[in-house]
């Protein structure tokens, strides 16, 4: 795949290839070029990633996720575990059944811990789901989550993404528009705060301005934007990629002036869709996936300061189109030009911080 090739708009399709999780295809991943890990030295906390048995057969456990980070060579310090609808209890009261993704995040990490599989801590933090506009059931599932966690409960999901073009929205997302600015969510919000926790926000570049009111509203509250706000690029955003940038561009400018909120960079391939990873004859390089994503993630940094970004991965979502050491090669030459003390808050200080490692 040439760069021209790799910035060629993806057509817009009726039932988009980037809206569901796929099972990558492994025989395609190996045909990626071989490319050794830039900067190894360099410690990584992967502050975006999940552990599943997926509804389509594709299982993602702690063996699985040890194998990626072999092969990458990097540094993969930790990692924290965000919410994928995983293993809920089959029984209960629908508010405390999410609990039971928790409790299979803790049996990951004690995995994890017994060094058998790998030396990285990976779900060393836990970010689980919760409806934070069920008013005193939301405090009884985020206490049930911090009981069952361990130690490890660091904050709550809740999707907000909606766009009026199904093929956009997809199977998880919010099933209306506007959630974060209602009374009831500002409530739950407000409840997840007084318990030191934190809240990461999934919603696509349209919706940027709901976080900056969410944030405002509540100040005091820990706030963390996913996948560098989602910028849309594919089914009836296809081809206005310079219309796309613009306003997710000035939805960032406006969300940077709150203090409170962070930036998880990355998570770019489902909803930008600007690689199509089911017709490449390979996946991308470092270096043409840098060109891919550089003009969002760049911005990020520059806008949000290295103290409140952090570089993550999104696997294995993004396994699709993409090896793990390629995403984090990715990452390293988009920072190339940052200090070295600003390598390290991207590549895991933030992280640390914001949920709390050690």
């Amino acid at each position: 795949m040439t760069a021209t090739e790799a910035h060629a708009p993806v057509a817009a399709q009726a039932a988009s290839v980037f809206t569901a999780t796929r099972a990558p295809d492994e025989a395609w991943l190996a045909r990626a070029p071989g490319e050794a890990a830039i900067e190894p030295e360099l410690a990584i906390v992967d502050p975006h990633m999940h552990l599943w048995d997926h509804k389509t057969g594709y299982k993602y456990f702690v063996p699985e996720f040890a194998l990626d980070v072999a092969a990458s060579g990097h540094t993969i310090d930790a990692t924290v575990f965000i919410e994928c609808h995983a293993m809920y209890r089959a029984s209960g009261p629908e508010h405390l059944r999410w609990v039971g993704e928790t409790e299979f995040a803790v049996g990951q990490a004690a995995m994890a811990a017994s060094g058998k599989y790998t030396s990285c801590a990976a779900a060393a933090a836990i970010v689980g789901y919760a409806d934070l506009t069920l008013g005193e059931r939301t405090r009884e599932t985020i206490e049930a989550h911090v009981e069952a966690a361990n130690g490890r409960f660091r904050g709550v999901r809740q999707r907000g993404k909606w766009d009026a073009d199904p093929a956009v929205n997809g199977p998880v997302g919010a099933d209306r528009t506007g959630l974060y600015l209602e009374k009831s969510f500002g409530e739950g919000i407000d409840v997840l705060t007084s318990m030191g926790l934190t809240f990461d926000a999934s919603i696509f570049h349209t919706q940027l301005p709901q976080v900056t009111a969410l944030a405002r509203a509540h100040p005091d509250a820990t706030i963390v934007v996913v996948h560098t706000g989602s910028p849309l690029g594919h089914s009836s955003y296809a081809g206005k990629e310079a219309e796309v940038h613009a306003l997710w561009l000035a939805g960032m400018k406006e969300l940077a002036t709150c203090p409170n909120v962070s930036i998880k960079m990355g998570g770019l391939l489902m909803c930008l869709g600007n690689f199509d990873f089911t017709k490449a004859e390979r996946p991308p390089t470092s270096e043409q996936l840098a060109q891919l994503w550089r003009p969002y993630l760049e911005p990020c940094i520059e806008l949000f300061g290295a103290g409140r970004c952090m570089a993550s991965s999104n696997f294995p979502v993004d396994k699709a189109g993409m090896p793990y050491g390629t995403l984090w090669n990715m990452f390293k030459r988009v920072i190339a030009g940052c200090s070295l003390e600003d390598k390290k808050l991207i590549l895991g200080g933030t992280a640390r911080r914001l949920y709390r490692l050690p």
